[in-house]
């Protein structure tokens, strides 16, 4: 039993449920249901004519591509959260999962843009964003480089 202690080699190990991570979970989902209630229910397609009002609250209509910032600001926040050690993210394997995940992400966020930039009227979310999608992309490997700062 002693021997394992000593092994530095063996994983750390924490609890798979701490505050932090329910809170960066809680930010990820709360960021992804924002844009997406943006889109599917305030937004106003811009192909339909005539023009619908725009769902409610107005608010949101009033922030328009702001809300996008608000929902992907979330999302990053969140991943940041969770690179933290007292999360199953930022500790052992977790660490090279959440980088990776972050970098591939990022660069497939900004490969689809690329490929599909002459007519993304049929991808939601890209076809709002147009070339800020580039800062989502580069928004995800920045996420990924505080994962790697946690490498070991």
């Amino acid at each position: 039993m002693a021997k394992a202690k000593l092994d530095p080699l063996a994983p750390a190990r924490g609890p798979l449920l701490s505050v932090r991570f329910v809170v960066a979970l809680a930010l990820i989902v709360l960021g992804i249901a924002w844009m997406a209630y943006f889109y599917i229910v305030v937004r106003v397609d811009p192909t339909v004519l005539p023009a619908p009002d725009p769902g409610s609250p107005a608010f949101m209509d009033d922030l328009g591509n702001w809300n996008y910032f608000i929902g992907f600001g979330l999302v990053m926040l969140g991943l940041v959260i969770s690179a933290h050690p007292a999360t199953p993210l930022g500790r052992g394997r977790g660490v090279v999962v959440g980088m990776l995940g972050c970098f591939l992400l990022g660069l497939l966020w900004i490969v689809i843009y690329y490929i599909f930039s002459n007519d993304m009227s049929s991808i939601p979310v890209f076809n709002d964003l147009g070339q800020k999608n580039l800062f989502v992309g580069i928004a995800f490997m920045g996420v990924g480089f505080t994962f790697a700062t946690r490498w070991e």
